[in-house]
């Protein structure tokens, strides 16, 4: 990987010297199909860029990972691939003002979800290809200046086996000759062109829009997957929400869609959630579901159609120079995901969501060492691979929110259109960004950027109340933490229990400013049974609660009426529990007592997730088994109390099934498989019946042949994919030794076959199983780190961490491995830092679940 990086100096010395005019790339994908040749399979890549040089220089370099380059040439002249191209780069000297480079070359078909993506569906054996480059994986496919400020448009000319259809970034046609070809695009930048090809299911529809001068859009919509997953493409519901975020974001942008048509392509093994391909967004095939699942899924599902719509604008339209501001489109498209979702669709609960699940990502990222400002110090590709994560995207969407209760959510929107119309085809930083703000809103949004972008961590905000002889309060005030203080635009609720509801019967919106900030306005109100601060979550900070409302929540969490309210008390408790405030057993005993009555069913499939976590990792030792009984205990209870039928039961069936290790509950498991045994309503569908399996794999009472016999039921690429977690999951030390060396000695599987490996590998019961792996971890990442893509490099080093084995041997070893591995890559030591605050958080709530016993 070292030699395929490229650090911000040289992106910013290149686009001094140059812009470009124009590509023209051919992909001869035939190769796609057939038996292949000896080594690896390769496609022929042919790229014509035309670029004028702009700066001071003769030498510059384009970028191209591929195993060989037939042929260079520049302005006529032959270059000699050999002297010309290392692998990485092809060097250019010898630039006029005007340029003309064309390159031949064999690229490599991916298995690693980075590049031109190849599957092979295991169903019918049909081949699909798809491109995914974001940061710079574009210079796997075709030869290019691989930075997001230099633009350009580009025609795409494809040749594809007999029978298939190819779909790219604008329109096309096949011609009489049977190439592809596709209309020219506006500017764009590299990392969101896009090709995708095969035997794919296609849906179409149209959209269209009258504007208030009668002009009239038209924006032809397609929508496809693999034939395999036809029969469960809910293709309807996606052009619903596709055709509502449009109605929304030209309601609110004043910017019409610039792209012409508007394909999604729900795509296999893919390693994001989605990527914003204008005119050819592609996204995980999760995202279709082969069984019944919660509306929670569907929500999760419209609001990644409406994140990626937005980049349309912010980020495909409007583009970051570099990915130090990747900020810039990330944050606002999370941020619009939930606001369009909120306000244009029947989702109208997705800020309950944000607030339990996205800030939950964002919490934990800015509390790793890693943190980093929102507008982060991105010095090269490597750091911009690791920052798509929890602040980039959820703290920066939270701290935008606290913007539009700053500013105003018309301001907010105001400075939205100008940017567009200001910067339309072209690149940004934070500065352009905060100069329509000012425009628009009247503040100095410099102050504001410093403290919420420019600034890394979490303050926590805690009520200090004092009441009179009477019952009423005298002074509110809300204490302040953290390394930097910030202005919090933020309201406070004051809660009290009446007729059994704990119910908010004062509040008020305040700036939090300072170590300490008297509420004012709730002085002489009585006494409150809760204190929310930052009730309805305008800002984004850990919230903490006085004596008197955290007994409250003990006993009455579920009493809260308001579904965000009962959110935010969810997330606080949380957030205590990881950082030894509150033990793990006391947090479980709150999920086992209130979990039942959670209506917001993503809320509840959080809590499940942390209750979880908290037995695996925030648990005492010594009441971690007591810990995982009563979850499954609890488990079954709310499963047989649940209405049948409810996605509320399909909740619970899937938590029981995860808490399950007794024989008990394991042979109610093989019943409901075997269907011996029935929970009146509940629909043991295919994707149930893998979750039920997994357990039965992991505790040892389903062997290679059961798990091959529920492949055979399921013979597809999900079903695969199961399949190989399960085998993984087994209790056996040659099922474990397997499973490291297909992952760690051997690179021949696919993404997500490895991922699944990785999954079955680590089972928390199973300690002492794998505990001969922390040593060898430690032997092997930085090779794992040298020889493999960025992305399998990231699973595998996160993934196999020995995070299981929470002693302070581990953390020894860690830091043993982190000094003697100074000089290893920056990214590298990044993600072992992050897993060894993770192991050091863990043993810190352990001694705090310890001492409660």
């Amino acid at each position: 990987m070292p030699g395929e990086n490229l650090t911000r100096d040289e992106a910013h010395e290149r686009a001094q010297l140059l812009s470009v005019d124009g590509y023209e790339v051919f992909l001869d994908l035939r190769s796609a199909v057939g038996e292949a040749g000896e080594g690896v399979r390769t496609f022929r890549s042919v790229t014509t860029i035309r670029f004028r040089r702009t700066g001071s220089g003769e030498a510059t370099f384009a970028d191209l990972i591929a195993p060989s380059v037939t042929a260079v040439t520049l302005n006529g002249r032959a270059l000699d691939p050999a002297a010309v191209f290392d692998g990485a780069r092809i060097a250019l000297d010898g630039l006029a003002d005007d340029n003309v480079l064309v390159v031949d070359a064999q690229c490599a078909y991916s298995r690693t979800g980075e590049g031109m993506h190849r599957f092979v569906d295991p169903e019918d054996g049909e081949v699909y290809l798809y491109t995914q480059y974001e940061p710079a994986d574009a210079r796997r496919v075709y030869a290019n200046f691989e930075q997001p400020d230099l633009k350009a448009p580009y025609r795409f000319e494809v040749a594809a086996p007999e029978g298939w259809t190819v779909w790219s970034n604008g329109a096309g046609e096949q011609g009489a000759d049977g190439v592809w070809r596709f209309a020219e695009t506006a500017r764009i930048s590299t990392y969101i062109t896009c090709v995708v090809a095969g035997p794919y299911h296609y849906v179409t529809d149209t959209y269209t829009r009258t504007f208030a001068d009668g002009t009239e859009l038209e924006i032809p919509l397609g929508a496809m997957c693999r034939k395999g997953l036809a029969k469960h493409f809910d293709a309807d519901d996606v052009f619903l929400v596709t055709k509502q975020g449009f109605d929304f974001f030209h309601d609110h942008f004043d910017y019409p869609y610039p792209f012409g048509k508007y394909d999604q392509a729900f795509v296999p093994e893919y390693n994001l959630g989605a990527m914003e391909n204008p005119g050819m967004v592609t996204f995980k095939e999760e995202y279709i579901y082969r069984g019944k699942v919660t509306q929670a899924a569907y929500e999760r599902r419209a609001n990644t159609i409406l994140h990626e719509m937005a980049h349309m604008w912010f980020g495909d339209l409007v583009t970051m120079e570099w990915w130090d501001d990747l900020w810039l489109k990330e944050s606002y498209a999370d941020f619009m995901g939930s606001f369009s979702l909120v306000e244009a669709t029947r989702f109208n609960n997705a800020w309950v969501t944000f607030a339990n699940n996205r800030k939950a990502w964002a919490y934990r990222a800015d509390q790793l060492p890693s943190t980093h400002p929102v507008t982060a110090d991105i010095r090269d590709l490597e750091d911009a691979k690791l920052n798509f994560d929890g602040i980039t995207y959820a703290k920066g969407a939270s701290v935008l929110k606290q913007l539009v209760a700053y500013a105003g959510r018309d301001a907010f929107l105001e400075g939205a259109r100008r940017y567009f119309k200001r910067h339309a085809y072209g690149n940004t930083t934070l500065a352009d960004l905060l100069a329509v703000l000012e425009e628009t809103s009247g503040r100095d949004m410099k102050a504001w950027a410093k403290s919420w972008l420019q600034t890394s961590g979490v303050n926590s905000l805690t009520p200090a109340v004092t009441c009179d002889a009477e019952g009423r309060i005298t002074e509110l005030a809300v204490l302040q933490d953290g390394d930097e203080l910030r202005p919090h635009r933020a309201a406070v609720g004051l809660y009290r229990i009446e007729g059994g509801d704990l119910v908010r019967y004062a509040r008020t919106e305040t700036d939090i400013t300072g170590a300490r900030t008297v509420v004012t306005e709730l002085a002489g109100e009585e006494k409150p049974d809760l204190v929310l601060v930052n009730d309805d979550d305008l800002t984004y900070c850990k919230v903490r609660f006085d004596e008197g409302s955290l007994a409250t929540l003990r006993a009455h969490l579920g009493d809260i009426t308001d579904p965000l309210a009962r959110a935010l008390a969810w997330s606080a408790l949380w957030n205590m529990t990881r950082d030894g405030l509150m033990p793990a057993r006391d947090f479980v005993r709150v999920v086992l007592d209130f979990a039942g009555r959670e209506t917001d069913i993503g809320v509840l499939q959080m809590v499940h997730a942390q209750a979880q976590a908290a037995v695996t990792h925030y648990a005492a030792p010594a009441w971690r088994a007591e810990g995982g009984r009563q979850l499954a205990e609890g488990g079954l209870r709310e499963l047989r109390l649940a209405e049948p039928g409810s996605e509320h039961q399909l909740t619970w069936a899937h938590f029981f099934a995860a808490a399950a290790s007794a024989d008990a509950d394991l042979q109610l498991l093989e019943g409901l498989l075997d269907g011996s045994a029935a929970i009146d309503g509940l629909e043991v569908d295919q994707e149930l019946r893998w979750a039920f399996l997994s357990p039965l794999a992991t505790h040892g009472r389903a062997d290679e042949a059961r798990i091959g016999a529920e492949l055979a039921r399921d013979d597809t690429a999900s079903g695969k994919r199961h399949q190989v977690r399960c085998l993984a999951a087994r209790p056996s030390a040659a099922v474990k030794a397997q499973a490291w060396a297909q992952v760690v000695e051997s690179d021949q599987l696919s993404n997500a076959l490895a991922e699944a490996t990785i999954s079955g590998f680590t089972q928390p019961s199973q300690r002492e199983l794998i505990a001969p792996y922390a040593e060898k971890y430690f032997a092997v990442i930085e090779r794992i780190w040298a020889e493999r893509s960025i992305q399998i490099g990231m699973d595998v080093v996160r993934g196999l961490f020995p995070g299981l084995q929470d002693r302070p041997e581990t953390l020894a070893a860690t830091d043993a491995w982190l000094a003697a591995h100074a000089d290893a890559a920056p990214a590298l030591r990044r993600l072992v830092l992050e897993s060894r605050d993770d192991l050091a958080r863990a043993l810190r709530a352990q001694e705090c679940d310890a001492r409660a016993a």
